[in-house]
């Protein structure tokens, strides 16, 4: 069976303990989404083919509200450790910030505009990256993504203030 990379992430939450679609959707939006984003809309389709694959187990949790809870089942943890053994083939890089740069000689004011606004947004990651490193964040691999986001970010601000600066530089000379 093709698994999606939802599926994947679902997988690896799932590998930590068992969660609630809800609980993973939260999972995702405090650790994976700053590299790989994950709705509602892909999760819970996921979390069915997931389960009518054997892939993952689902029980009703014991407390007040009805909810499910899944875990992994031993097919689900083979198949994740499967796809953790092969070498990662996407790479993708969406970013609005660098194509509106990329064709900025068309207006280059509006191209340095979205250069420091692009650089505004890599600080705003490294705030938030560094709120929950304070706040006690992962431990082990997942520490070290994180340290990736934190360096990754700051490197980006820095570029894009750089560059910022060299791009209003060449402008006034060349008036």
């Amino acid at each position: 069976m093709e698994l999606s990379p939802t599926a994947y992430v679902i997988l690896g939450m799932l590998s930590w303990h068992p969660m609630s679609g809800y609980d993973i959707k939260a999972g995702v939006d405090k650790s994976t989404r700053f590299f790989w984003a994950a709705s509602y809309g892909q999760i819970y389709p996921e979390l069915r083919r997931l389960s009518d694959a054997g892939l993952i187990e689902a029980e009703q949790a014991e407390g007040g509200r009805k909810r499910t809870e899944y875990r992994l089942s031993p097919a689900g943890r083979r198949q994740l450790r499967g796809w953790l053994a092969e070498e990662p083939t996407t790479f993708e890089l969406r970013d609005e910030g660098l194509l509106k740069l990329f064709f900025a000689s068309a207006s280059p004011s509006a191209g340095i505009e979205a250069l420091r606004a692009k650089g505004r947004q890599h600080s705003q990651v490294v705030a938030e990256l560094r709120e929950i490193e304070a706040g006690g964040g992962p431990e082990g691999f997942a520490y070290q993504v994180l340290r990736y986001g934190i360096e990754c970010n700051e490197w980006a601000a820095a570029w894009c203030e750089r560059t910022a600066a060299e791009l209003e530089r060449s402008q006034r000379e060349a008036a």
